[in-house]
């Protein structure tokens, strides 16, 4: 009998907030989903193949799905879910309403920041934790710069910096910094996958800059947010974002910034045009 673990599991669907969203069918289809690929790899690895998807397999799966792996996930349904009808935005929109309407759950982001809170991180870093991944309602390749992007108007200059290039650090390990290569990301991009031109570029740029520790900090924080029994909240990092994140007056997404049009695409992402 497959032995599952089941803290894995519940980690691969986005943690404990998100599987009680998800009805009894769509669990049991994950699991089964689950396990099918934990009786791939287990059957892989007693025949001394690859545990892991190369990049040229996880090419041919692209036409069998009816959506890109890197569509935010606002525009897909939960759990194999359809969408669902979302609560309005307020007129005049702060971050605390975006993550209760349209980054909720949150969890993986709030446990980052948690983590970096505990372990004495500065302001910048923790906000940078708290937002790094939260672009990805919206869309998820890119998501180091379309994050930055999003919040650079209303963050510090160095907490910018952490968001855009941790995902460029995310692919080197860093030992002496307590980062190490996940083990997840052989699934997700092969288990030969090597980073595009650009991506070591921007490493080998951010390893010599006076502020990679920000993002590398990041990635720390990152990696060790996936506890399914983490209970998060925002309340603690409220005053953090009141010091911190520049709230216009107008509401975010209505304040004529270079990214408010994608602000109003995250409150609004039924709409047609």
């Amino acid at each position: 009998m497959l032995d599952i673990d089941r803290r894995a599991f519940i980690a691969s669907l986005g943690g404990a907030a998100v599987v009680k969203l998800m009805d009894h069918e769509s669990r049991a289809d994950a699991l089964e989903d689950y396990s099918i690929e934990q009786l791939d790899e287990a059957v892989a690895q007693s025949q001394g193949q690859q545990p892991h998807p190369t990049v040229a397999q996880l090419e041919e799966l692209i036409e069998t799905r009816t959506t890109r792996r890197g569509v935010g996930s606002l525009f897909v349904g939960r759990g194999g879910q359809n969408v669902r009808k979302l609560k309005p935005i307020p007129p005049k929109a702060t971050l605390q309403d975006f993550f209760e309407l349209r980054f909720a759950p949150a969890n993986h982001v709030l446990q980052s920041a948690t983590r970096a809170l505990k372990t004495g991180m500065s302001e910048e870093v923790i906000l940078a934790c708290l937002l790094h991944d939260t672009v990805q309602s919206l869309i998820k390749v890119d998501h180091g710069w379309w994050g930055a992007q999003l919040f650079e108007p209303y963050v510090p200059a160095k907490t910018t910096f952490a968001i855009r290039y941790h995902q460029a650090l995310r692919f080197y390990a860093d030992s002496e910094a307590g980062y190490e290569y996940p083990e997840l990301y052989y699934r997700t991009f092969g288990a030969d996958y090597v980073p595009p031109p650009y991506i070591e570029a921007t490493y080998k740029m951010v390893r010599k800059h006076k502020w990679y520790m920000e993002p590398r900090l990041v990635t720390v924080n990152d990696l060790y947010a996936f506890d399914s029994t983490a209970v998060v909240s925002i309340e603690p990092f409220i005053d953090i974002i009141g010091r911190h994140f520049k709230q216009p007056k107008e509401g975010l997404g209505h304040d004529n910034s270079p990214v408010a049009h994608m602000w109003r695409t995250l409150a609004n992402p039924d709409s047609p045009l």
